[in-house]
């Protein structure tokens, strides 16, 4: 780290603090009620700017709510989701039904063996 072998004096330090000061922020006058203003900002007293009321103080103020619409390319991988989430269903369904099927059949199967085996211990 930069370390200074001698102290600054008084008045290198001001020549350098010279440029150092603060500047008064621009003001300008209201053209709906006159009042001192900071320039670029809506007024404080009356609540307009640029001669529109955009603030809740101005008398004219009207709220108006926009409504964003949503682009459809995000509506687009939605569907496309949810086309695949009924096809997923669809297949569930059709793989319960063959389940079902099959466990239908192995229990008709036993069934028959039992009898077959009944009907030889009958004889």
């Amino acid at each position: 780290m930069a370390v200074p072998k001698k102290r600054t004096g008084h008045s290198a330090q001001g020549h350098r603090r010279s440029n150092w000061k603060a500047t008064k922020p621009e003001t300008t006058k209201c053209p709906n009620c006159g009042e001192t203003k900071l320039a670029h900002t809506v007024c404080t007293a009356c609540g307009y700017y640029k001669g529109k009321a955009v603030s809740i103080k101005s008398p004219d103020y009207v709220e108006t709510v926009v409504e964003k619409k949503k682009p459809a390319k995000k509506a687009a991988p939605k569907a496309k989701k949810a086309e695949k989430a009924e096809k997923v269903e669809e297949v569930a369904e059709e793989v319960k039904a063959e389940e079902t099927l099959e466990a239908e059949e192995a229990k008709a199967e036993v069934v028959d063996e039992e009898k077959v085996i009944e009907e030889k211990e009958a004889e």
